[in-house]
Parts: structure tokens; sequence; C-alpha cells
């Protein structure tokens, strides 16, 4: 990698972890804002939920937006939100109002999101694409893994408020190499912004949440959970029939007609809610049953992230020469198998019972990152690439953010003061997650596959006049 391409990695990499740092990093000072704040867990879910729900809610749209405005302006200007809502989230003098200020950083991160992605598919293509996205891919995974220990160290030092203070001290100076160093580009066949489609994707996906979320505490049989539950099927089912009608619509559902497109949407939905979403639940019970400290608990979890990280890398570089099929499916399936050896934990068990499923979990995590983001972009030309990436990450942010609260629902009321309880309601939490993870490396057998991969010219040969490279190996990984 070359010139520009080199400061495009980087400050894309970098404001991509800062944001996923917010999916896991508050996670460990939930206890702690729910004293300073007096709140309970089915509201301290949202400090989460929240987040992860206006991310997933927006990223179609923020595709959109980039693709039509520009991938840099949107860029750029999801940078600055970012910085702005997390000061919010530092003042928050409530847990609405820092429930509001998550929902605010969730809405700044799509748009950076969404344009990132898109920024990587314009510069690189072929073997430096599959390994740029390996790098990203190490940043996810590495991020969200290190969020528990940068969240326990910064609340154990400076209090929770500081978690968000950091992000504006780390996001402010991407914007001048952001500024300076980014190319814009944007797609010629863009036009407006679906916002019927906006509207009840938006809202059908919050009220499905809800009911996932304050079901156990409402009563699943309550009036407000059944309808909006209701409400979630109405708006969803209207979404599909508006997109279908719609002359530009924001999801183009003609992508789904390629199957390796639906089956890495699918995996990446699978992989964000039962390989992530466990570890919500995993942290509160290290933190309120086990006792641990907020820094000894991010400790604990630092195998996932190294092995998560080293994986990854690993796999972006060597991505040309492994089928990406099999990188995908073998990546699940190890992660299944992590969150199985991970049964069995008590309030006195020996953090050593983690680290073969924490290694496991994160090898797989590693494995399949790379490889699902490359085949979900190798389906499209990079004039696309907003869209696609849209798609793929609004896919990950819905699985986390429907993942964390399927899983709470598994948790009985007042089980956080309950060891036994909580322990029990954790192996079932982790045993639902491997068993619909399986199921999703099956689903990535039988859909990946490379002939649905569209020819790009790599940067270096379009500059000599050569003719376009295909993808790699798209016939070696038919095998």
């Amino acid at each position: 990698m070359r010139g520009e391409r080199r400061w495009t990695l980087l400050v894309v990499c970098l404001a991509t972890g800062v944001q996923l740092l917010n999916v896991s990093a508050p996670s460990v000072a939930l206890p702690e804002i729910g004293r300073d704040l007096a709140a309970d867990l089915s509201m301290l879910q949202w400090v989460i939920s929240g987040y992860s729900l206006a991310l997933a809610a927006t990223l179609l749209t923020g595709g959109t937006l980039a693709d039509l405005l520009g991938r840099r302006r949107l860029f750029l200007a999801g940078l600055a939100g970012f910085a702005a809502a997390s000061a919010a989230c530092a003042l928050a003098p409530s847990v609405p109002a820092l429930v509001f200020g998550r929902a605010a950083q969730g809405l700044a991160a799509a748009v950076l999101l969404s344009s990132s992605l898109a920024l990587l598919a314009q510069d690189f293509a072929g073997p430096e694409r599959a390994r740029a996205l390996g790098l990203w891919a190490a940043t996810v995974a590495a991020a969200f893994a290190i969020g528990p220990l940068e969240g326990g160290v910064v609340t154990e030092a400076l209090g929770w408020r500081a978690i968000f203070a950091v992000d504006v001290a780390v996001t402010l100076p991407c914007l001048p190499v952001a500024v300076r160093h980014l190319r814009e580009s944007r797609d010629p066949g863009a036009s407006t912004v679906d916002w019927r489609g906006t509207a009840t994707w938006s809202v059908g996906l919050f009220l499905g949440v809800f009911a996932l979320t304050r079901g156990g505490v409402l009563g699943w049989d309550s009036g407000a959970i059944l309808a909006s539950l209701a409400g979630a099927a109405v708006l969803l089912a209207a979404f599909v029939v508006v997109e279908r009608r719609e002359r530009h619509p924001m999801l183009d559902l003609g992508l789904f007609a390629t199957p390796t497109f639906t089956g890495a949407s699918l995996a990446v939905l699978i992989m964000a809610g039962c390989s992530f979403g466990p570890f919500v639940y995993l942290t509160l019970f290290l933190l309120d049953v086990a006792g641990a400290s907020p820094t000894a608990v991010g400790l604990r979890l630092m195998p996932l992230s190294a092995a998560a990280f080293v994986v990854s890398a690993l796999g972006g570089r060597y991505a040309t020469r492994l089928p990406v099929r099999a990188s995908l499916a073998a990546g699940l399936l190890l992660c299944a198998a992590g969150l199985l050896t991970m049964r069995g934990l008590q309030a006195s068990t020996p953090w050593t019972h983690l680290l073969p499923g924490l290694l496991l979990t994160g090898m797989g995590l590693g494995l399949a990152n790379p490889a699902v983001t490359y085949a979900a972009l190798s389906v499209v030309p990079t004039t696309r690439s907003g869209m696609a990436s849209g798609v793929s990450n609004t896919f990950r942010q819905v699985g986390l953010a429907v993942g964390i609260a399927a899983l709470g629902a598994l948790l009985p009321a007042g089980a956080t003061g309950q060891a036994a309880t909580f322990a029990a309601a954790l192996d079932h939490m982790l045993v639902a997650s491997a068993a619909t993870v399986a199921a999703g490396a099956v689903v990535a057998v039988l859909l990946v596959r490379a002939r649905d991969f569209v020819a790009e010219p790599l940067p270096a040969a379009a500059a000599a006049g050569r003719p376009p490279v295909p993808a790699p190996q798209a016939r070696a990984h038919e095998r």
C-alpha cells in the first residue's frame, strides 16, 4: 500500500475503532452508571442497545447519503457529530439523557461507518482490498474486545464519564488528517434519499428491540409489548413493500438475488448477535456476581482481543489464498466451539476457565470478520460500495442490538444479585448462541460462492493501462 491509500486506511481504521469501542467499553461501567444515575438493569441495557439500535436504523440511509453527497464529506460530518455526541454523553445528568446521547453517537457512527467502508472500497481492489479489509476487520475485533479493558481502566481511574471524554479526545485529531488525505467520491447514479424506507425501517426496528428489551419487565402478554411486536411486524413488512416500489430505494432488494450477498448478510447478523452479544452479559456476571473490578474484567477478556486481532490481520494478508466460504464457515464454527467451552462459570470459578473459550472465539471472529466483509463488498462494483457497506454494517448492528435484547430476555428479573440464577441464565445464553452461530456456518457453506464476485481492476494495473484483474482466486474458491 502506497501514498494516500495508507492514510485512508489509517484514518478509517482509527475512526472505526473509536466507534466500536463504544459498543463494549460502556458495558464495564454499567454498574457504576446505575449507582450514579439510579437506574435498573432494564434501563441500563439501553445504554448499550440505544447506540447499536440508532446505528442499525440509520446505516442504510447513511450509505445512500454517502453515495449521493460524497463519501469524504459524510465521513468528515460523522467525525464532527461523533465528537459532539460523545461530549453530550460525558455531561449527561440522567439515564434518559445518557441514552439520548448514545443514540446521537449511533447516528453519527452510522454516517462514519457507511462512508468508511466505501472509502476503502474505492481506494483498494483485488489483493490490496483483501489486505485492507483484513486490517479493518482486525480493528473491529480488537476494538470490541479491548473495549472492556479501556472502559475498566478509565472508569476506575476517572469515572464512567471519562469513557466518553476519551472519545472526544481521539476523534477530533482525526479531522485534520481526513481533510488532508481522503479523496472524494460518489455514485454518479445516486439521486434522492428514500425517506419512506428510512421511516418504516427505523421505527419498525425500534419497536422490535423495545419489545425484546422490556418484555421481561412489563410481561410478554402486556398490551405495550404485544402492540410493539405487532407494530414492528407491520412496519418491517411495509418497509419491504416500499423498497420494492421505490424508484431509488435505500436498500436495493435485488442485491439479495445474489446468494453470496445474502449469505454474507445473514452470517454477519448471526455473528454479531450471538458471538458479541453474550459478552455483554458475561461482563456483567464478572462484575456483579464474581466481584471482579472493571480493570480485572477487561484483562480477563484480553485473550479474545489478542486472538481476534492476530488472526484477522493474517486472514487479510492471506485472503487471496484462502477460500472465502471456508474461512467464514470455519470462523463461525470456532466461535460456536468457544461459546460452548465457556459454560459452567460460577462466582468462584478461576479466570482460567474462560481462557480456552476466549481464544477459540477470538480466533473464530478473526477468521470470519475479514471473510464476511470481503464477500459483501466483492459482489458489487465500487460505485455501489456505499449501499453494500451500509447493508453489511446494518446487519451487523441489527444483530448486535437484537442479540443483546433477545439474550437479555433469558435473564430473569433480579438475577444480577443471585449467583446461581445468573450463572444458569448465562449457560442458556451461551448454548443458544452457539447453536445459532453453528447454523450460520451452514448458511455460509450453502450460499457464499466466489463466482458471484465482481471483477475489479487493481489500482496499479489501472494506472498502467493494463486490463482488469478478476476477483482473486474466483475459481479456486469454488473448489
